[in-house]
């Protein structure tokens, strides 16, 4: 088994196209469209395989779509240990309207699984290649699996000797937290509701996040902060980390590459606030990528080399 491994329930498949306008009723002309392996943990894989490193994708797969997935993964070098199921992998695209610079994306909600679906995902989370290997839980639930579900891949995660990290939403994230993650990635958003507070201030978001780590909980946070870049934290340190601008193409891909590169570094050995800091310029390196596209790893090197003058540890 890969020393990171990682779990996408709900994967897609990736279109993205471009037109001059999106107006209604109309015959939109759009560009030649490109076609990604997509879902959280997918692109974290996919993430990983391209900064040169190896980990193994877990999803489950189903119809055509599901095939090209794993035909895309397969031309990227990724790994993957697909699981078959009776529905089709979902569709998801983005539009990128040229005259104005906005970008829409459509999500579709994806197949339905059943408890032996998800019984046969389970299944596939083995032992480790070695003690403290990575799994990391993300992306959203599709319809038909219970809301406790990540909450029991973290707990039989945890037993087989697995260091998760837990970056996911929706109703059921706050049960997935109270499974012990090692890590969690919340947006601003998700941290407010697992603290009950609203963060004025970079104290309040140190102070909450020193109280959340205090309850046992999570060994680490990554709370991303947007493009204010993201807070660090351990119950010893903080760091905040800030982010050079770049001009924005497309946010699509860029947390999936924050953790990616974070996991990467990790799995490497590096200290949590330097791969933290790997993270940040994975994530600000896929802002400047078109459509679906992640990070490129010269972006990525070259970004980090700026924001963090001392480099790899």
């Amino acid at each position: 088994m890969a020393a990171i491994l990682t779990l996408t329930m709900n994967p897609a498949l990736d279109v993205s196209t471009g037109t001059d306008r999106i107006l209604p009723t109309e015959k939109l002309r759009c560009t030649t469209p490109g076609r990604h392996p997509g879902g959280g943990g997918v692109n974290v894989a996919r993430v990983v395989v391209r900064l040169g490193g190896e980990a193994c994708a877990v999803y489950p797969r189903g119809g055509p779509t599901g095939e090209l997935l794993d035909r895309l993964l397969a031309e990227e070098g990724v790994h993957h240990d697909a699981v078959p199921v009776s529905g089709m992998t979902r569709e998801s695209f983005t539009v990128d309207e040229r005259q104005t610079g906005e970008q829409f994306r459509f999500v579709m909600p994806g197949p339905e699984l059943g408890e032996a679906d998800c019984d046969l995902v389970l299944g596939k989370l083995g032992e480790p290649s070695r003690p403290g290997a990575f799994l990391v839980v993300s992306g959203s639930l599709p319809p038909g699996v219970r809301g406790d579900f990540h909450a029991r891949v973290i707990a039989r995660a945890r037993s087989a000797g697995y260091r998760v990290v837990l970056d996911s939403s929706g109703p059921a994230y706050r049960e997935a937290v109270d499974a012990g993650p090692w890590l969690i990635k919340p947006n601003r958003e998700e941290f407010e509701k697992l603290t009950g507070q609203p963060a004025r201030s970079d104290d309040d978001l140190v102070e909450q996040a020193r109280g959340l780590l205090a309850s046992g909980r999570t060994h680490a946070i990554l709370l991303s902060l947007g493009a204010d870049g993201a807070l660090a934290a351990t119950a010893e340190e903080h760091r905040f980390i800030r982010p050079p601008a770049v001009r924005v193409v497309s946010a699509v891909g860029a947390g999936d590459s924050l953790v990616g590169a974070l996991v990467l570094a990790l799995e490497r050995g590096w200290p949590l606030m330097s791969a933290a800091c790997f993270g940040v310029a994975a994530g600000t390196a896929a802002l400047a990528t078109p459509g679906t596209e992640l990070c490129r790893r010269e972006d990525v090197e070259r970004l980090f080399s700026a924001m963090c003058e001392t480099g790899e540890p």
